[in-house]
């Protein structure tokens, strides 16, 4: 039986694989930056009511499976969480006041795709994303 949530007048199960990248696939997401970026996304997903169901951060890449509430679309959500992130990594890790126009973190696509009943080998491949990539890249940053 799937897992259904309702809100005042809908049951709804809206969950997606989304990957973001970094601004030219820097190779940034390792060691403390990674557990500060996974602690906003994990704040900012708290704010909107969207899930974290998996996630795992590559140097170069971020893979999530997010439960979205039906009333926000993924575009919504996903720009949301690109912006104020980029927001908060500026002020936080790399010390930026004010002035945050044209500072982008990310780059500007996605990549998206539903989970139907395929759900838990999805699951299975973000949490194991660090096997798969280590057979094509040498480095280990953690």
């Amino acid at each position: 039986m799937k897992e259904w949530q309702s809100s005042a007048h809908v049951k709804w199960e809206c969950k997606y694989h989304i990957v973001i990248v970094p601004k030219y696939r820097r190779k940034v997401l390792f060691g403390k930056a990674r557990k500060n970026i996974g602690k906003i996304l994990r704040q900012l997903c708290r704010q909107k009511g969207v899930e974290i169901l998996e996630g795992n951060a590559m140097p170069d890449h971020i893979h999530m499976v997010l439960s979205i509430p039906p009333k926000y679309s993924v575009a919504m959500v996903v720009g949301y969480l690109k912006g104020k992130s980029a927001i908060q990594i500026h002020r936080e890790m790399l010390g930026v006041k004010k002035g945050f126009t044209g500072k982008g973190f990310w780059s500007r696509g996605y990549c998206v795709s539903t989970v139907g009943l395929d759900e838990k080998v999805v699951r299975e491949y973000v949490k194991n994303q660090d096997e798969h990539d280590k057979g094509q890249d040498e480095i280990d940053f953690d």
